[in-house]
């Protein structure tokens, strides 16, 4: 049996060929690897020249290099004759199963991006959302973490923001505060506007540039209702509006000039 065994046979038929094919795929692997990141490295740049956000920046290129890299490894095991074909079926059917497992998640992966791209809001600003309200602290691929204003931190869903309405109070630079004062019917009507004109012209974080709006909006059943509406600056905002209330309800006491409360008149009958 080992006469015709034949050495050189052996070698031509299988070593030769399989060290060809072992050296064109260890080479097709290296050069594959070099070219990959060299496309992730342009890649970067060009994500960087565009502004776009270092978290999405890192996770786009993760996910192009991992698919060039699964590229050039099919690539490299056909050269050594493996059946890819197979593999690229399994591969894929990994992908649906896990897909379908975390669509949860895959919906957060999602809302984050939409998110990091078109900036509705970003790290810093006071936004209502998700149906929670806080100061955002960071954003990041599957969730936004948010700091309320009693200091709790609450972690968001991307998901649960992006799938509502988003109000973001940050984003311009000026607000307007909305509030409402009511007086008796007996009270001077032009007393009282002058009065709050006088406690918005002398706060000077009250712009003058839009105008305030002092005006009667409704006679009520117990009392005659202003809209006051004056412009700050949106950190001011809070703050404006405490004191101006506060000032306000001290100036109508000082003068006279009643805030009615709910009343109830109840008349007994003698039997």
């Amino acid at each position: 049996m080992l006469e015709n065994f034949n050495i050189q046979e052996l070698i031509n038929t299988y070593v030769i060929p399989w060290s060809i094919n072992i050296a064109f795929a260890i080479v097709i692997f290296y050069i594959g690897k070099i070219v990959v990141k060299v496309i992730t490295g342009i890649l970067r740049k060009v994500l960087k020249k565009a502004k776009m956000d270092d978290i999405l920046i890192n996770f786009v290129s993760s996910i192009v290099s991992s698919v060039l890299l699964l590229f050039v490894i099919v690539a490299a095991l056909d050269q050594l004759g493996v059946n890819t074909s197979s593999l690229i079926a399994l591969v894929g059917a990994a992908g649906l199963a896990i897909g379908l497992a975390l669509q949860g998640s895959l919906q957060n992966f999602a809302a984050g991006v939409m998110m990091i791209v078109f900036r509705p809001f970003k790290s810093g600003d006071f936004i209502e959302a998700g149906g929670v309200s806080g100061v955002v602290e960071s954003i990041s691929i599957f969730s936004t973490t948010m700091r309320t204003g009693d200091n709790c931190e609450i972690i968001v869903p991307n998901g649960s923001i992006y799938s509502g309405s988003i109000t973001n109070f940050s984003k311009r630079e000026t607000r307007r505060i909305d509030m409402v004062f009511g007086i008796g019917y007996d009270d001077d009507i032009r007393k009282a506007k002058d009065i709050m004109q006088s406690i918005l012209e002398a706060d000077e974080r009250v712009l003058k540039e839009p105008e305030a709006l002092i005006a009667v909006s409704e006679l009520a059943d117990s009392s005659v209702n202003f809209v006051v509406r004056p412009w700050v600056n949106s950190g001011d905002y809070w703050p404006t509006k405490f004191d101006l209330t506060e000032k306000i309800k001290l100036a109508f006491d000082e003068n006279g000039i009643s805030i009615p409360y709910p009343q109830m008149d109840i008349h007994m009958e003698k039997s």
